[in-house]
C-alpha cells in the first residue's frame, strides 16, 4: 500500500502560523462573548456528549476552521462516537469525508511509530533507555551531544534546537548529516523543548539497531499485526481518493504527500512526521495502549512497557511532564489534560490531528482532520478544547467528578515536578488537596523534595486573623511563616535565601477586590528578580469562572486590594490570573501552573467536590461569597456589612438606616437571584461595633440571575436615594472602582443603566481575558 518515493520541495510555515493565530484569536473572542452562567448538570450522558460533540464539530466546519473531520470516542471499551463531518476536500473537487477518509498524522507519527519501535528494541535488550544516543549513532555525539540519551530524547529534554534549518541539505542523508551536526541549545536535561530533530534522530536509531528502514519496521512490526491495514508511509498512488489534502505549495497541492517539510524533503519518511492513517487505524491503535481485550493478541508491546510509556519519564525537578514520546502535563497538553484523568496522555499533528487516551476511564479520543486544507488557515485548537471537554465529562458516564485541585495533581504525580528543590510555599489553610489536608501538610510530607519555609497572605497561615500579621511558626509543620501582610507585603531576599522555586497555593474567591491575588502578584515579582521559578498550584474560582461582571477598575485606582484593572468578577482562576499579570505587567517570572482536572469553570464551588473552608474569617459560607461581590462593594462607606455577626456580606446595616423602608426600597427593585428582609443586629467589629443597626437581610433565590457587581450599585443607589445627607457615597470609590459609576449614582442614574455603560470595557476585558483561559 504505501511504497511510492517523493521528491522535495522547500516551503515555509510562517504565513500559516500567523493565519492560525489570527484565526484562534477571533473564535476564541466569539466564545468569550457566552451567555451569562447556568446551573452546571451532571456530566452528560454518552449520548447527549456525543450530540454536543457532533455539534461543535458541525460549527467550527461552518466557521471555517477546517473542511471536515472524523472524531472517534470510545468510553469503557464501547465505541459511543464514531462520525465523519464536512468535506475531505474542496479542491479540485468537494469530496465528502468519510469513516475511512486517509489521513496525514503528522506528529502522532512520533507516538505511533518511532516511539513504539523504539520500546520494542527496549524490550528485546537491544536499546537502553539511558545510554547515549551517540551509543547507536556515533555521528550523534558531534557539538556537544555526546551524553545525550535515548530517554532524554523521547521526553524533549535533549534540548536539541525546535526543527532543521531549511537550508544547507535537500535529501535524506542530507537531513541525517545536519541533525547530526546541530548543537543543543541548553545543557541536556535542563528543560523541556519539544524537537522534531529528537524523534529524527530516534528514526534514524531504529534503523541502525533493527537493520530496517523505519516505514519497513514500522509496517512489519507495528501496523501490520495491529491490524492497521491502512496506516504507514508513503500512500500509494491508487489511494490518492481517499486521502484527504493538505494546502497548495508552489502552486500545487500537497495530496497523497506529507505536508511536514522536513519529511517531504527526506523522501516522506522521518520519525517525527510521515504516516497516514484511518480513524478506524487508529482506533485499534487506541484500544491496545488501554489494554483492551480485543486486542490483546495483536499487541505489539507488553503492558509494563505501555506503562512505562505513558507515565512521566523527564527529569524529576522539571515542570513538564512527558512519557515516553506521549504528552501527560506540559503546555501542549493544555487542551486535554483539565478534563481527564491524571493518569491520561496523548499527543497532537500540525495537520489538524489529536488523539487523549485515559486507562482510568478506559476512555480516549480521536481526531483526524486536514484543517490546512486549502489555503493553511485553519485551525483547530478552540474546537480541540471544547470536544475534550465533552469527551472527558462522557467518560464518567453521567457523574459529577471530583475536580481536583492543584495540589491533588501534584500528589497524583508522586511530587516529581518538586523533585531535589528546595520550595517555599505561599499558601494559608483554606488551601487542601481533594481529602482535606492542608496543602503545607501535604508537601511538608511529599517524597523527594524539601519543604523548608511558608509565607502567609492577609489573614494569618490560619486564614482566621484581621488586621497586620506578625512571622511565627507554624505549629503542625515546625516551619518558619514568613507573614506578607506585616512589616512587608513582598517577600525579601532573607526570607527567600536559598530557595529553588516559590510554590503559590491559595483559595481565591473570585472578586477583584481580594488580597490574595496581589499577594501572588507581588511574589511573582520577586520570583522573577531572583530568576526563582514560580508555581500556581491552581484551584476553582468558587463563584464560577465563567462569569465577568461589574466595572472594570480605572487604572488609577490600582492597590494592594486590587492589583491591576480586571472586573468586578473577572471569571478566572488564579492559575490564569497569573497568566495574565506575567504577560500584561511584563514581570517576566519564570511561571508554571499545576492545572486541575475535570474542573467545570461553570461549576461553582459546590459542584466541584471540595468542602469550603473559610479563606478568610468573614467568608464562613459560600452564600457570603456569592454576595460578596455586591455587598462589599460599599463597605467603604459608614455602613456595616455584618463583619462581627454570624452572617457577613449577608447583612447591611447602620444605625441610622430603617430597616423597613430600605428592604421595601430595594424589593420595589425586582432584582433578580435576591430578595431582601428588614432586620436589626448588634456587629461585635468592625463599623458600629456594640451599636444597634437597623438594616436588610439578603437572601440569594437564584445565585445564577444574580449581578453582584449590579447589586451592589443597587444598594448604593438606594442608601443614596433615602440617606443622601448621611451615607459617605464617596468613600465607596476605591472598590466600585469607576468614577463614572460613581458620578451616575449621585446623578441618580438608573443602576440598569449605569450597568450597560461598562459593556464596551467588559468587551474589550473579555477579548484579553480569552487569551490566557486555561479551563
Amino acid at each position: 500500500m504505501f511504497t511510492r518515493p517523493m521528491t522535495s520541495s522547500p516551503r515555509s510555515r510562517s504565513a500559516e502560523a500567523f493565519r492560525l493565530l489570527l484565526a484562534g484569536l477571533v473564535c476564541q473572542v466569539l466564545i468569550s462573548c457566552a451567555a451569562p452562567t447556568t446551573p452546571v448538570a451532571a456530566a452528560p450522558t454518552v449520548t447527549a456528549g456525543a450530540e454536543e460533540i457532533s455539534s461543535i464539530v458541525r460549527e467550527e466546519i461552518a466557521a471555517g476552521h477546517l473542511p471536515g473531520a472524523v472524531i472517534v470516542v470510545g468510553v469503557h471499551d464501547r465505541i459511543v462516537l464514531r462520525q465523519a463531518y464536512g468535506d475531505r476536500s474542496v479542491m479540485p473537487e468537494r469530496q465528502p469525508a468519510t469513516l475511512d477518509t486517509i489521513y496525514d498524522a503528522a506528529s502522532l507519527t512520533k507516538v505511533m511509530a518511532t516511539a513504539v519501535a523504539i520500546e520494542q528494541l527496549v524490550e528485546q535488550g537491544k536499546i537502553s533507555l539511558d545510554r547515549p544516543a551517540a551509543s547507536y549513532w556515533p555521528a550523534f555525539a558531534a557539538n556537544g551531544k555526546a551524553e545525550i540519551t535515548v530517554r532524554q530524547l523521547l521526553t524533549h529534554y535533549a534540548d536539541l534546537p525546535a526543527g532543521l534549518s531549511s537550508r544547507g541539505w535537500s535529501d535524506r542523508e542530507g537531513a541525517l548529516e545536519a541533525a547530526a551536526s546541530v548543537k543543543p541549545v541548553a545543557p541536556p536535561g535542563s528543560r523541556f523543548l519539544y524537537s522534531d530533530i529528537d524523534f529524527i534522530v530516534l528514526g534514524e536509531i531504529v534503523r541502525r539497531v533493527s537493520g530496517q528502514p523505519l516505514e519497513t519496521y514500522s509496517e512489519q512490526h507495528i501496523f501490520r499485526p495491529l491490524g492497521m491495514s491502512h496506516t504507514g508511509f508513503l500512500p500509494s498512488p491508487n489511494l490518492r481518493e481517499r486521502i484527504a489534502p493538505a494546502d497548495v505549495e508552489g502552486g500545487e497541492l500537497r495530496w497523497g504527500q506529507v505536508q511536514d517539510p522536513t519529511a517531504y524533503r527526506m523522501g516522506g519518511v522521518a520519525g517525527h512526521a510521515g504516516v497516514f492513517t484511518t480513524a478506524d487505524d487508529l482506533t485499534r491503535f487506541a484500544r491496545m495502549m488501554i489494554g483492551d481485550e480485543s486486542m490483546r493478541r495483536q499487541a505489539v508491546l507488553r503492558p509494563e512497557s505501555i506503562a512505562a510509556m505513558t507515565r512521566p519519564q523527564s527529569p524529576p525537578g522539571q515542570p513538564a511532564l512527558r512519557g515516553l514520546g506521549w504528552d501527560i502535563d506540559s503546555p501542549y497538553s493544555d487542551r486535554f489534560s483539565p478534563f481527564f484523568s491524571t493518569r491520561s496522555f496523548g499527543h497532537t499533528g500540525y495537520t489538524g490531528t489529536a488523539i487523549w487516551i485515559d486507562p482510568e476511564t478506559r476512555s480516549f479520543l480521536i481526531v483526524l482532520s486536514n484543517r490546512l486544507h486549502p489555503d493553511g488557515r485553519g485551525d483547530i485548537l478552540p474546537m480541540l478544547r471544547r470536544i475534550a471537554r465533552v469527551a472527558g465529562a462522557m467518560a464518567v458516564a453521567g457523574a459529577r467528578p471530583q475536580t481536583q485541585s492543584g495540589i491533588d495533581v501534584v500528589e497524583a504525580y508522586g511530587f516529581r515536578q518538586f523533585a531535589g528543590r528546595r520550595i517555599g510555599l505561599v499558601s494559608n489553610g483554606a488551601a487542601r488537596d481533594s481529602a482535606g489536608r492542608r496543602t503545607a501538610d501535604v508537601l511538608r510530607q511529599g517524597s523527594g523534595m524539601n519543604l523548608v519555609a511558608l509565607f502567609s497572605p492577609e489573614h494569618g497561615f490560619d486564614a482566621s486573623a484581621e488586621g497586620r500579621i506578625a512571622s511565627g511558626t507554624d505549629r503542625a509543620t515546625g516551619l518558619p511563616v514568613y507573614s506578607l501582610y506585616g512589616d512587608t507585603r513582598r517577600p525579601t531576599d532573607a526570607m527567600l535565601a536559598g530557595l529553588d522555586a516559590l510554590v503559590f497555593d491559595m483559595q481565591d474567591v473570585g472578586t477583584r477586590y481580594y488580597t490574595y491575588a496581589t499577594t501572588m502578584a507581588y511574589a511573582m515579582e520577586a520570583a522573577a528578580q531572583r530568576k526563582l521559578d514560580f508555581y500556581v498550584l491552581d484551584r476553582p474560582d468558587p463563584i464560577t469562572a465563567s462569569t465577568v461582571q461589574g466595572p472594570v477598575l480605572d487604572p488609577g485606582l490600582t492597590s494592594f486590594v486590587s492589583y491591576m484593572p480586571l472586573p468586578t468578577r473577572h471569571g478566572m482562576t488564579m492559575g490564569e490570573l497569573a497568566r495574565l499579570f506575567n504577560a500584561e505587567k511584563k514581570l517576566g517570572t519564570h511561571l508554571h501552573l499545576v492545572r486541575m482536572r475535570r474542573y467545570d469553570r461553570r461549576a461553582w464551588f459546590d459542584q466541584t467536590g471540595f468542602s469550603w473552608v473559610p479563606p478568610s474569617p468573614n467568608l464562613r459560607r459560600l452564600d457570603e461569597a456569592v454576595l460578596y461581590p455586591g455587598v462589599a462593594m460599599v463597605e467603604g462607606a459608614n455602613v456595616s456589612v455584618g463583619r462581627g455577626t454570624e452572617s457577613p456580606f449577608e447583612l447591611l446595616g447602620a444605625p441610622w438606616i430603617d430597616g423597613k423602608t430600605l428592604a421595601a426600597e430595594l424589593t420595589a427593585r425586582a432584582i433578580p437571584g435576591v430578595r431582601f428582609e428588614a432586620t436589626t443586629f448588634t456587629p461585635t467589629e468592625s463599623a458600629f461595633a456594640g451599636e444597634s443597626c437597623q438594616g436588610v437581610r439578603l437572601h440569594i433565590t437564584d445565585r445564577n440571575r444574580l449581578d453582584t457587581p449590579l447589586l451592589g450599585v443597587e444598594l448604593a443607589a438606594a442608601l443614596h436615594r433615602l440617606y443622601g445627607d448621611r451615607f459617605a457615597i464617596d468613600r465607596i470609590l476605591g472598590l466600585l472602582g469607576s468614577r463614572q459609576s460613581l458620578d451616575a449614582i449621585k446623578a441618580n442614574v438608573d443602576p440598569r443603566e449605569i450597568a450597560s455603560t461598562w459593556q464596551p470595557a467588559l468587551d474589550g476585558f473579555r477579548l484579553r481575558r480569552e487569551t490566557y483561559l486555561i479551563y
